[in-house]
Order: C-alpha cells, then sequence, then structure tokens
C-alpha cells in the first residue's frame, strides 16, 4: 500500500446536488460565516491531498475560483456516483478522496485514516450508527470499475458494497460528519463556530 503521501491524492469536493432542501439553491456556494461553504471544505482539505478538484453540474464559472471543475457525463443528475466516476476518470493521481460540499469539519487526518485502511482498494467512514457512503477513499484503478456500476444504476452504497470497501470507524467524532442540509442548518453551524 506505501506511506501515506498527500501528493498522491487528488481529493474530489462533490458539489453536484440539487439543493432541495435549501430550495433548489447551489449549496457549494451559499455562504457560511460569509464565505461560500465550497472556500471551508477546500480548507479543510489542506495538506490532506495534493490536488483538489470540484464535482459539480452547474455554475462551474464561479466554482473554477476554487478549483477545477469535474462535470459528470451526463447532464441529468444521475446521483454522486455519476461525480465519482467522472472524478475517477480525470484523476491523475493514484488515490481519490471524496467529499461532500455540505461537511466543513473535517479532521486533519481524514484522508490518512481512509488510506491506512483501504488496503491499496478503496474505504468508506462510518459514524457509529451507519456508512456514510461520500466519504470516502478510492484506487484510482475502480475508474471503470465505477463507471460500469454508473451504467447499471448502481447507488454508491452498492457500489462500495461490491468492490469490498473497507470501513473505517469515525464514531469517536461523528459530528464531522455531519452535513449542512437546510439553511437552519447554516444558521445552527454559524452560532455555535461563534460559541
Amino acid at each position: 500500500m506505501g506511506a501515506f503521501d498527500p501528493a498522491a491524492i487528488t481529493a474530489a469536493i462533490l458539489a453536484g446536488g440539487e439543493g432541495r432542501r435549501v430550495g433548489g439553491a447551489d449549496k457549494g456556494l451559499l455562504l457560511l460565516d460569509g464565505s461560500p461553504l465550497i472556500a471551508h471544505v477546500q480548507t479543510a482539505l489542506c495538506g490532506q491531498a495534493g490536488t483538489i478538484v470540484i464535482c459539480a453540474n452547474r455554475n462551474a464559472d464561479r466554482y473554477a475560483r476554487f478549483a477545477p471543475v469535474v462535470t459528470d457525463a451526463a447532464p441529468d443528475f444521475r446521483g454522486p456516483l455519476a461525480g465519482i466516476a467522472a472524478a475517477l476518470r480525470a484523476c491523475d493521481n493514484e488515490w481519490l478522496l471524496t467529499v461532500p460540499v455540505d461537511c466543513p469539519r473535517l479532521p486533519p487526518d481524514f484522508a490518512r485514516r481512509l488510506h491506512a485502511a483501504a488496503n491499496g482498494h478503496a474505504a468508506v467512514a462510518y459514524d457509529g450508527q451507519c456508512r456514510q457512503p461520500l466519504f470516502a477513499i478510492y484506487s484510482r484503478d475502480l475508474s471503470d470499475s465505477a463507471a460500469a456500476a454508473l451504467a447499471r444504476s448502481v447507488s454508491v452504497w452498492g457500489w462500495q458494497d461490491e468492490i469490498g470497501a473497507r470501513i473505517v470507524d469515525f464514531s469517536d467524532a461523528p459530528q464531522i460528519l455531519a452535513n449542512l442540509n437546510t439553511h437552519e442548518d447554516f444558521e445552527n453551524w454559524e452560532q455555535v463556530s461563534h460559541g
């Protein structure tokens, strides 16, 4: 497997959702503490990956101010596996780390912990109650597998089962995997962060 090397990792921030719970807004561009949410996630990934890309299906010009943008092969919001498959296809590094755009609290050892468990293949986070399939790391060699699963309309969860992704226990800090899904979640995050 080799030692952990952030330079061997591309981090893909999954920002391709439809934003239904925030009135159809592009969640990654909503302001959190005065900055777009995408900027918080990008900051949390600093030092964890040599390259960052953003998987987005709209507002590519605005996202491109933060990192290169990867778009799904199909334009019809086919779900997160479409973004993961596109990012794997574009990945030049040995590993692809995926995180959703609505989780700004990633710990500094997030990529290291997933990589240590992946055993050269794949690993996914578990928050103490359930698997969190968008928090994962994959070998770049899984690109064809992801594309084939997408063509069969398999879910991310189902594909991870198929490839035997290892589970990594983050139950020691489940709050790091908590999503900001609604405007109220954004407001609560800001209140807590300002103590």
